[in-house]
């Protein structure tokens, strides 16, 4: 009986590369809107840094500090992704 039950739901799989939006894009990345969020987030964070009502530095240092390494994270995948072996 288990075995019967096993055949069945390999005869009914669904092959990932058979499925007609795998055509249209939809099983790949979002490279784009995740660098377009990055950049809004790190000009988020500098905002949040001069603008906020913070009492102490220590806050500000923090925002500025992921601020820039977000920034500098951004800018070294774009570089990376130029020179990229392939696309």
């Amino acid at each position: 009986m288990a075995g019967s039950q096993l055949e069945k739901r390999a005869n009914n799989a669904v092959d990932p590369h058979e499925e007609p939006s795998a055509a249209w894009g939809w099983h790949g990345r979002f490279p784009r809107g995740r660098e377009i969020g990055g950049w809004i987030t790190a000009i988020a964070m500098f905002a949040m840094a001069f603008v906020g009502n913070h009492i102490a530095e220590t806050e500000r240092l923090w925002l500025l500090g992921i601020g820039a390494g977000l920034v500098i994270y951004l800018i070294w995948a774009r570089v990376r992704q130029r020179t990229a072996w392939r696309r």
